[in-house]
């Protein structure tokens, strides 16, 4: 009987799940969606048992199409999208809805931490800001806005610890997850700071057991086991963040290795052993963690723009319902459908920028209060000049992240890899490619984040010896080559953008302010 391997993997927009055999071949695979909850301004949330349905729908999903023996499942691995939260009491059951990364509601509380720990003691801890509202700043606002429901909390865990929790009634994160914790997480140490968390009136028992990603967090139970359609017993991982996930499974594991995902959030990622970079200016303008590969002393940092692919499909589910249509009737993509009209539109696009900046933004700019604005918007303008607008968009926020990383001359190994989301899309690539002046690639395989999880199932199961697996099996598919052209031209356009916002920052804060009001 073959040693299987079971992968599942959270996104801000939907869970995918895959099992793969030694070899690397993907035998069986599932995805789902999510529905998105914003009740309010700035409040980003899911049904957290939503969670644990889809892990049960796609796991057999996945175990129908593999046909293989629910037994012959040696390990299982689970990631998620982070910063996120779910609140669960003593019976494991959650407490209101689960926080995705999204979520801006914690502003007061941001500010509080300034005027009452500082930024300076914060940073030198985790080595990351506090804008980005992770777990612990979400906490003090449940704690401040919800204190009967702040009561009950047993636990506070990221999406992937909840499901963890439910397959083995375990409360545990992983090194690289604790991270998004935030505050009080001290990165180097690994470890929640007690001095911190007293100064800021959270108590350590909410909070999860902190372990390697290769530590065993527990056999499935035989609840979970029937609920899944698995046997009991099988070992469950601590887990990883889901952008490492993906990582190892580009072939993305040494020191240089650059990777971008154009998923919910757009993001790139760099791994990197030095230390010292999060610490210094550039930085701490991104977001860092220890990576899964060797996390006492590798590490990843993720700069990040909060909506990246999730800002295209706004523009399919609010505004292209006759694209959705040709979808269902057709089975025509309607995704592919926008890029068809967007292809169509020249570079700059007649004149329209977007700032991107749906839910706030994170790096480099770490501003909650920022808005999407459309600039430049004529009659000439049709629905392709906007949907291009919004690649080009997402392009420039990203570059703005990149030229930082290479201003602090941090090690880059080339070509970037482009592995999941809109990457799919040529178009969007090319002008990445072009704004970025850099080499890319595309993962052939885009099973992308559970396929990196079942690789860490199987390092910690001895399934495999270690990662390198993950560098034999990628495969890079369709080079592309910046247009120095294009990219001269793109840099008069960024700069209009960088200008943009500047012009309208206050704006935002005002606008905030009036909204509040009402």
């Amino acid at each position: 009987m073959s040693d299987y391997l079971l992968g599942l993997d959270y996104g801000t927009g939907g869970a995918k799940a895959c099992i793969i055999n030694p070899e690397g071949q993907v035998l069986g695979f599932g995805f789902t969606e999510y529905p998105f909850i914003h009740e309010k301004p700035g409040w980003s949330e899911h049904e957290p048992m939503g969670y644990w349905q889809a892990a049960c729908q796609l796991i057999q999903e996945a175990l129908a199409q593999a046909h293989i023996d629910p037994r012959a499942i040696r390990g299982i691995a689970v990631s998620s999208a982070l910063p996120s939260m779910v609140m669960v009491d003593k019976d494991h059951n959650p407490i209101h809805r689960a926080y995705n990364l999204m979520d801006r509601r914690a502003v007061k509380e941001v500010e509080w931490l300034k005027e009452h720990i500082g930024e300076e003691r914060i940073m030198r801890l985790t080595a990351n800001r506090i804008e980005d509202h992770p777990t612990l700043v979400n906490l003090l606002w449940e704690k401040n806005n919800r204190p009967d429901s702040f009561k009950r909390i047993w636990k506070a865990l990221t999406i992937d610890g909840f499901i963890t929790l439910k397959m083995t009634g375990r409360a545990v994160c992983n090194y690289g997850g604790a991270a998004f914790y935030g505050v009080a997480y001290d990165i180097l140490h690994e470890r929640f700071d007690e001095q911190m968390l007293s100064d800021i009136g959270i108590d350590p028992a909410i909070l999860p057991e902190l372990g390697r990603c290769e530590e065993i967090a527990g056999p499935l139970t035989p609840e979970a086991a029937e609920a899944t359609g698995l046997v009991p017993g099988i070992p469950v991982t601590f887990g990883q963040v889901d952008f490492n996930a993906s990582c190892i499974a580009a072939g993305v594991i040494e020191e240089g290795d650059i990777m971008s995902n154009l998923g919910t959030v757009g993001n790139f990622g760099i791994v990197f052993k030095d230390a010292s970079f999060m610490f210094s200016p550039e930085g701490l303008s991104m977001i860092n963690l220890a990576f899964t590969v060797n996390s006492a002393d590798t590490y990843m940092t993720i700069p990040s723009t909060t909506t990246g692919g999730q800002s295209i499909r706004y523009l399919r589910d609010q505004f292209s319902q006759y694209e959705v249509e040709v979808e269902r009737v057709l089975g025509v993509s309607s995704y592919d459908l926008l890029n068809m009209q967007a292809a169509k539109v020249p570079l700059g696009c007649d004149g329209l920028i977007i700032l991107p900046f749906l839910m706030g933004e994170r790096t480099p700019i770490w501003d909650p209060y920022a808005r999407g604005v459309i600039f430049g918007l004529s009659l000439n303008h049709t629905k392709g000049h906007i949907v291009r607008a919004m690649m080009e968009a997402v392009a420039y926020a990203l570059y703005d992240s990149y030229q930082l990383i290479k201003k602090s001359g941090l090690k880059i190994n080339y070509p970037i890899v482009l592995n999941e989301g809109g990457a799919v899309s040529k178009l969007w690539r090319q002008i990445i490619c072009d704004v970025f002046n850099a080499p890319i690639v595309l993962m052939k395989r885009r099973t992308g984040a559970p396929f990196g999880d079942a690789i860490l199932a199987g390092v910690a199961t001895g399934v495999f010896k270690d990662y390198s697996v993950a560098k034999e099996w990628a495969e890079y598919i369709d080079p592309m080559e910046p247009n120095p052209e294009n990219h001269a031209r793109y840099m008069e356009y960024f700069a209009l953008y960088k200008q943009i916002y500047h012009h309208v920052k206050e704006d935002f804060r005002s606008l905030a302010r009036l909204r509040d009001r009402q």
